[in-house]
C-alpha cells in the first residue's frame, strides 16, 4: 500500500505526515489492519526496539474535584461510586509507589484531582517525591496535579520531579463540549510551563468520547506541535455516574488504528497505552505493543486494570522486554533535552501524499455493544488497606 510505505519512510525521518495521510490511517479497513500495524511497528522498532516502559499510577487524592470534565469519575457532580479520600501522606504514597516499582515500573506517576495545586499542595508533593526517590533508586517521578501557576513547575523540578503530565484530551474545536470550567488554552499553557521549567512534558488524548476522525487528527497534530516526550493515549472508560457513561464507540480495531496514527505523527516519542486498554483492546492488547512502547502497570486512578503479573506475561509472550532503569527511554536526539529548537522534531514535510481519497469509516459502535462487565471501580491500593494490583 503506497500510503503505508510513505508513512514508514516519513516516520524513520521524523517527518510530519500530511493530514490526509493521518486521516487515511483512521479510515483503513479491517482487511488492511495488520498491514497498518506492521508498518507502524517498523517505526516503533526503529526508535524504541522491543522495549516496553512500565509506569505506575498513585492517586494521591481521589474525587472531590471542582472541575466538570465529562469523562472523569472524579468530576464535580459525579455519581460514580469511586473511592474518595484526601491527600495521602508522603510515606503512604511512597509505600504505594514501591509496589509498582517492585512489579517492574520505571516511572511513578503522582496524580491529584483538582483544578490545580496550591503552593501548599506543591510542598506536599515535593515531600512525596523525595520520599519515593529516597526509597526507590533510579525511579522516575511524573507529577499530574492539574493547571500550574507561575513558578510551580520550577519548584517541582527542584524537588526532583522528572516529568509533568497534563493531557490536551481532545481537539480545540470540541474542547468546550467536554469541559466548561477551564479552557483548552489553559491546558496548553501548563504543558508549556512544564517544558520551560526543564521537566519532561507528558501530554496525550482520550479517544472514544464521540469525537470525529478530524478531531483525533487535530489533537494529535497539536500534540506534535507542543512536542511532549511522551503521549499517553487513553481510551474512554465509560464509568456509570458520569455524563459519558453511555459512550461506547470503540472497537479493538479502531483502537489499533488510533495508536498507529499517533505513532506515524509522533514517531520518536514515548507513546503510552493508558487508561481503557483492557476495556477496549481486550485480547488485542499484545498487538498494540507493536505500536506503543509504554503502558501503565496494574490499576488506574479510580478503576481496575489488568493484574500486573498478567501485564508482564503479556509483554514476554508477545516477544517484548521490560525496559530497565539503566536504559534510556527516548532516542538520543530527544533524551539530551533537544527538541530541535521548534515545536516539532524533524521537518514539517508537507506536500507528499501517498493516499487517494480516504474510504468511508466503519459505522460507530452503539450502547448495545457495551462491555460494562469490564469496568470495575478500584477498591484496592492507594487510599485503602488492601494490597495494590501491581
Amino acid at each position: 500500500m503506497d500510503l503505508l510505505n510513505t508513512l514508514v519512510d516519513k516516520g524513520l525521518r521524523r517527518e510530519l505526515p500530511t493530514r490526509e495521510e493521518a486521516l487515511a490511517v483512521l479510515a483503513t479497513s479491517d482487511d488492511d489492519l495488520l498491514d497498518v500495524v506492521a508498518a507502524a511497528g517498523k517505526v516503533r522498532r526503529h526508535w524504541f526496539g522491543r522495549r516496553v516502559k512500565l509506569n505506575y499510577l498513585v492517586n494521591l487524592k481521589s474525587g472531590l474535584c471542582p472541575e466538570d470534565c465529562s469523562y472523569c469519575s472524579q468530576r464535580l457532580g459525579s455519581q460514580a461510586g469511586i473511592l474518595k479520600y484526601t491527600w495521602l501522606k508522603p510515606d503512604q504514597a511512597s509505600d504505594a509507589a514501591a509496589a509498582g516499582v517492585a512489579g517492574g515500573a520505571k516511572r511513578v506517576c503522582l496524580v491529584a484531582s483538582g483544578r490545580g495545586p496550591t503552593d501548599r499542595d506543591v510542598d506536599r508533593v515535593s515531600d512525596t517525591i523525595k520520599a519515593i526517590k529516597d526509597n526507590n533508586e533510579g525511579v522516575e517521578v511524573c507529577a499530574c496535579l492539574g493547571l500550574l501557576s507561575d513558578g510551580q513547575a520550577e519548584r517541582l523540578r527542584e524537588a526532583g520531579a522528572d516529568a509533568y503530565n497534563h493531557n490536551l484530551n481532545t481537539s480545540e474545536a470540541t474542547y468546550g463540549e467536554i469541559t466548561t470550567t477551564h479552557t483548552y488554552a489553559d491546558r496548553v499553557d501548563t504543558v508549556e510551563k512544564a517544558h520551560a521549567a526543564g521537566l519532561s512534558a507528558c501530554s496525550g488524548l482520550i479517544a472514544g468520547m464521540g469525537e470525529s476522525d478530524e478531531d483525533l487528527v487535530d489533537v494529535v497534530y497539536s500534540l506534535r506541535e507542543l512536542d511532549p516526550d511522551s503521549v499517553p493515549v487513553n481510551f474512554l472508560i465509560p464509568v456509570e455516574g458520569t455524563p459519558l457513561a453511555k459512550e461506547w464507540n470503540l472497537t479493538p480495531q479502531r483502537c489499533l488504528r488510533i495508536l498507529a496514527m499517533v505513532r506515524f505523527v509522533c514517531p520518536d516519542v514515548e507513546v503510552r497505552i493508558a487508561g481503557g486498554r483492557e476495556v477496549h483492546l481486550r485480547s488485542m492488547q499484545p498487538v498494540a505493543l507493536h505500536l506503543a512502547n509504554s503502558i501503565f502497570l496494574g490499576d488506574y486512578l479510580t478503576t481496575e486494570g489488568q493484574a500486573g503479573k498478567a501485564d508482564l506475561e503479556m509483554i514476554a509472550d508477545a516477544g517484548f522486554e521490560v525496559e530497565g532503569t539503566d536504559q534510556v527511554t527516548l532516542p538520543e536526539h530527544r533524551s539530551g533535552g533537544c527538541h530541535d529548537g521548534g515545536g516539532v522534531c524533524g521537518s514539517e514535510g508537507g506536500g507528499g501524499c501517498g493516499s487517494d481519497a480516504a474510504p468511508e469509516a466503519a459505522e460507530p459502535r452503539t450502547a448495545a455493544d457495551a462491555r460494562t462487565d469490564l469496568v470495575a471501580v478500584r477498591r484496592r491500593g492507594a487510599g485503602t488497606d488492601l494490597a495494590p494490583n501491581a
